[in-house]
C-alpha cells in the first residue's frame, strides 16, 4: 500500500484537535431533530459509516437526474426531483449526526474529520449539478458554468480559511441553508413544473434561475466575507501572518485556480463545444478534481503541513488542454470520458490509501467503533493492559 502521508505527518495528525466557530440560524430547531435521530442509532454503527451511507444516497439519487437530463435541458420527472430531495435530506441529516455518533460511541478521532470533509466536498459537486439540471441551466452554458464552478471555490475557499486560521468558522447562512433551499427548488419543481425557472422577473430583466444563482453566490460571498478578510488582510495563525503551516496564505489558490482556469479555458475553446453538449459528464470530471485538492487542503491543515501545488488530478483536465492545443487530434468525447475516469480513480485511490494509513497508525477500523488493540487483545495475542495510540506506534516501529 501506498505511505501518502509521512510520518511527520501522521504524528501531529493524531494530535489534531477539531476547532470551529459560529453557528447557522436553521441549527436551533435542527439540532433538536438531529439529536433525536442520532439517539435511533444503534451504538454498534460506525460514524463513518453513517456518511458514507448518507454520500451514496445523495450521489445515486443526483444521478438519477443525471440519467434522465444529461444535457441540463430536458425536463425531469416529478418523482425523480422528490427522489432527489429525499436523498439530500437524508445525506445533511446523516452528515449532522456522525459527530454525534462519534462522541456517544467514544469513538471520535481525526480520520472521522477527514471522511467527513472528503464525503462533503463530492457531496458539494453531485448536490449543485442536481440543482443546475432541475433549473434546467443547460439553456445558458455561462450560468450553468458559473452555478457549479462557484460552488466548488467557495467549499474549497471555507477550508482554505481553516488553513490560515485552524478553525472552521461557520455563517449564519451556510451549508444547511444552503441545502433546505435546494430540497424547496426540487420540491417545488416537482409540483410546479420547470417554467418556473424560466420566468422573467419584472424591472430586473432576468429569469428566476439566474437570479437564484446571483443571490445565492451574494449571499455566500457576504456570508465568507470574514474569511475571505482573514485570508487577503489580515494574515493567518502562523509565524509573521502565514498559515498555520507556515506558508504563505495565498498559497492554497493556485491548485484550485489552475483547475478552474482550466476548465473555463477548454470550455471556451471546444471547436466541438464538450461542455455545452456534455455539461454533466463535464462538471463532474472538474468536480472531482476539485473535490481531490479539497481533500489535499484538508489534510495539510490537520497535519499543519505545506501544500503541494501541483496534483495528480490536474492530469485528467490536462487531457483535454493538450488534445486542444495539438488541434483536437483525438475525439473530445473520449478524452472527456478518460478524464472522469482518471479524476475519479485518483480520487478513490488516493481517499482509499489516505484512510488505511491513518488506521494503521492510530490502530482503529474506519467502519468499525471498536480498535484494532482491543480485538487482539481478546483473542489473546496481546497484553490486556490498555495500549495508547502512541504506544502502539512505537512497538509498531520498534
Amino acid at each position: 500500500m501506498t505511505e501518502v502521508l509521512t510520518e511527520e505527518q501522521l504524528e501531529v495528525l493524531n494530535e489534531h484537535k477539531y476547532s470551529a466557530q459560529g453557528s447557522s440560524i436553521s441549527e436551533v430547531v435542527m439540532q433538536k431533530f438531529w439529536r433525536w435521530l442520532v439517539e435511533q442509532v444503534p451504538l454498534w454503527v460506525s460514524p463513518n459509516a453513517i456518511t458514507l451511507v448518507g454520500l451514496i444516497i445523495n450521489v445515486a439519487t443526483s444521478l438519477v437526474l443525471v440519467y434522465y437530463s444529461p444535457d441540463a435541458k430536458h425536463a425531469i420527472p416529478a418523482g425523480a426531483l422528490l427522489l432527489c430531495a429525499l436523498g439530500l435530506f437524508i445525506y445533511q441529516s446523516l452528515d449532522a449526526i456522525d459527530g454525534k455518533q462519534a462522541r456517544r460511541t467514544n469513538s471520535s478521532s481525526p480520520l472521522g474529520e477527514l471522511f467527513d470533509h472528503g464525503c462533503d466536498s463530492i457531496s458539494t459537486v453531485f448536490v449543485m449539478l442536481a440543482t443546475a439540471l432541475t433549473m434546467q441551466t443547460g439553456t445558458n452554458p455561462d450560468w450553468l458554468f458559473l452555478q457549479c464552478f462557484a460552488a466548488t471555490f467557495f467549499f474549497y475557499a471555507a477550508h482554505w480559511q481553516t488553513y490560515v486560521t485552524g478553525t472552521m468558522r461557520f455563517g449564519r447562512i451556510d451549508v444547511t441553508e444552503a441545502q433546505i433551499v435546494m430540497i424547496a427548488v426540487y420540491i417545488t419543481t416537482s409540483v410546479v413544473g420547470h417554467d418556473i425557472w424560466a420566468f422573467q422577473v419584472p424591472l430586473i430583466g432576468y429569469e428566476l434561475k439566474h437570479l437564484m444563482i446571483i443571490s445565492s453566490i451574494a449571499v455566500t460571498t457576504l456570508s465568507m466575507s470574514e474569511s475571505f478578510s482573514i485570508i487577503l488582510l489580515e494574515g493567518g495563525a502562523g509565524k509573521n501572518g502565514s498559515t498555520i503551516a507556515g506558508t504563505s496564505v495565498l498559497s492554497p489558490v493556485i491548485p484550485i485556480g489552475t483547475i478552474l482556469v482550466m476548465a473555463y479555458t477548454i470550455y471556451k475553446k471546444s471547436a466541438t463545444h464538450i461542455f455545452e453538449n456534455h455539461p454533466c459528464l463535464y462538471i463532474i470530471a472538474f468536480g472531482l478534481a476539485g473535490a481531490k485538492v479539497t481533500n489535499k487542503l484538508v489534510v495539510a491543515h490537520m497535519t499543519k503541513s505545506a501544500m503541494s501545488m501541483l496534483d495528480s488530478s490536474m492530469i485528467g483536465p490536462g487531457m483535454l488542454f493538450l488534445n486542444q492545443y495539438f488541434n483536437t487530434i483525438l475525439d473530445e468525447y473520449l478524452v472527456l470520458w478518460l478524464c472522469l475516469l482518471w479524476t475519479l480513480v485518483d480520487l478513490c485511490r488516493y481517499s482509499v490509501f489516505v484512510c488505511v494509513q491513518i488506521c494503521d497508525y492510530m490502530d482503529i477500523y474506519c467502519f468499525k467503533i471498536t480498535s484494532l488493540e482491543k480485538e487482539k487483545n481478546g483473542r489473546g495475542t496481546l497484553s490486556s493492559r490498555p495500549v495508547t495510540r502512541s504506544q502502539g506506534r512505537k512497538k509498531k516501529v520498534n
